[in-house]
C-alpha cells in the first residue's frame, strides 16, 4: 500500500527549506533546485506541491505571517495588561532564534515584494494587519485607561509601527547590540511615554 503523505506537512517542509536556503544565500538563491536539494527532494516532486518559484515563497512568506498570528493567540497572557502589550508586541521583533530566522525571511521576502507581484499582495495584507494589531494596543491603553484620551491614535499607532519595524532591522544587522532585553526596554519605554504620568 502507498504510503499516505500529508501534503500541507509536505509543503511546511518546504517552506522551512526555504528560509534556510534565504538565510543562507539570500532570496536571489532560492532556486527551485537548490530548495528542494535542502529538502531533500528532488525539483520535480517539489512542482507537485508548487507550481513555481513565486507560488512557494509566497506560502513560505505566508507561513511567517500564520506563525505570528498562532504565538499571540496562544499567549500566556495574565492579569497584567500592560505586559500582555508587550507580549504581543514581542512577537513581531526578533527576541530569540526562530523569530531571528523569521524576519530576516520576513525582510527578504519583501524586497523581493517591490518586483514580484504574487508576494507584493501578500506583503502588503499582512502589513495592514499588522498595523491594524498595533493600532488595537493603542486603542487598548485609552480604553484601560492606561494613557490619556488626548492621544492621537493615527499618529501614535504610525510611530509605533515605525519603532518595532525599525528595531526588528536593528536586531537583524546588529543583534550583539539589539538583544532582547534592550529591544523590550524600548519597547516598554515607548509604551509608558503615552501612559498618564
Amino acid at each position: 500500500m502507498p504510503k499516505k503523505v500529508d501534503h500541507e506537512e509536505q509543503k511546511h517542509i518546504l517552506a522551512k527549506a526555504a528560509w534556510r536556503v534565504i538565510k543562507k544565500e539570500g532570496i536571489e538563491g532560492a532556486s527551485v533546485r537548490k530548495i528542494a536539494e535542502e529538502a531533500g527532494l528532488s525539483a520535480g516532486s517539489l512542482r507537485h506541491y508548487f507550481s513555481n518559484q513565486s507560488e512557494l515563497l509566497a506560502y513560505s512568506m505566508n507561513m511567517v505571517s500564520e506563525r505570528v498570528k498562532t504565538r499571540i493567540q496562544n499567549a500566556a497572557f495574565t492579569d497584567d495588561h500592560f505586559e500582555n502589550m508587550i507580549l504581543v508586541l514581542g512577537e513581531l521583533l526578533p527576541l530569540d532564534e526562530e523569530r531571528r530566522l523569521e524576519m530576516e525571511v520576513w525582510i527578504a521576502f519583501n524586497i523581493r515584494a517591490l518586483v514580484d507581484p504574487h508576494l507584493s499582495e501578500l506583503s502588503s495584507r499582512v502589513y495592514e494587519e499588522m498595523k491594524t494589531g498595533i493600532r488595537k494596543v493603542i486603542e487598548g491603553l485609552v480604553s484601560l485607561g492606561l494613557s490619556g484620551n488626548e492621544l492621537k491614535m493615527e499618529e501614535e499607532s504610525d510611530r509605533l509601527h515605525a519603532l518595532i519595524d525599525g528595531l526588528a532591522l536593528h536586531a537583524v544587522m546588529k543583534p550583539d547590540q539589539f538583544n532582547e532585553y534592550k529591544m523590550k526596554e524600548i519597547l516598554r519605554n515607548h509604551l509608558l511615554s503615552m501612559c498618564k504620568k
